[in-house]
Parts: C-alpha cells; structure tokens; sequence
C-alpha cells in the first residue's frame, strides 16, 4: 500500500497531503487580513512556495489551480502578481471564481495540486 503523508494536520484539514509524488494543497489564504488584493496574492503564493518546497517540489511543476476572489473585480489586479510569480514556466490548468468567503475580510483563496 502507498504511502500518505500529511503535513500541517489540525481537527479539520491537513496543509498538504503528498500521494504518489502528487501535492494536494488545502486552500490557502493569508494571514494578514488588512491587505489589499495584491497584498494578500503576495502573502498566499509565498506560503505555497513554502508548502510546495516542504513536499521537495515548486511552482514549476504546478498541474492546477483553483482561486476564489472575493471580488471578481480583482481578478485582473490578482492576475498581475500570479503572471509575475509563474513566470514562464509551471502554467496550471486553473479555475478562478468569485465566492463568499468563510471570513469576510480574505479577498483570495488559492489551492494548488502539483507533482514532484
């Protein structure tokens, strides 16, 4: 039987879970909720590249993504820093959709699924 490994586990939800060389990242929001859109972008792809570099992978090797705006409006200011962090390479298959977001005050939730 394969190995599961979890990491960032609490009562609800694991950070990430690895399975056959595949990452599952739970949806990641920012901590700092005063910041604008592009504030919290920064803060959310930041705690990815963390959580990716703890299961031994990174950007590059993204498969896809889903992103919740609270403002759909946003999706063009979000955009700029997700083209920037992606550069040229690691470009997911990705969704991005408005929502009503559990804490009013997060404006972006993003959840990646990669390979090692």
């Amino acid at each position: 039987m394969s190995k599961i490994t979890r990491q960032g586990s609490n009562p609800i939800l694991s950070t990430s879970v690895e399975y056959h060389n595949f990452v599952y990242l739970a949806g990641i929001t920012a901590d700092d909720l005063s910041k604008d859109i592009t504030g919290q972008t920064e803060e959310v792809i930041a705690k990815i590249d963390a959580a990716l570099e703890n299961n031994g992978t990174d950007k590059t090797r993204l498969l896809t993504a889903q992103i919740w705006l609270k403002r759909i409006t946003d999706r063009d200011t979000m955009n700029k820093v997700w083209v920037k962090w992606l550069g040229e390479d690691g470009r997911p298959a990705r969704a991005c959709v408005q929502a009503e977001m559990a804490d009013p005050r997060h404006l972006v939730e993003i959840m990646i699924t990669a390979c090692r």
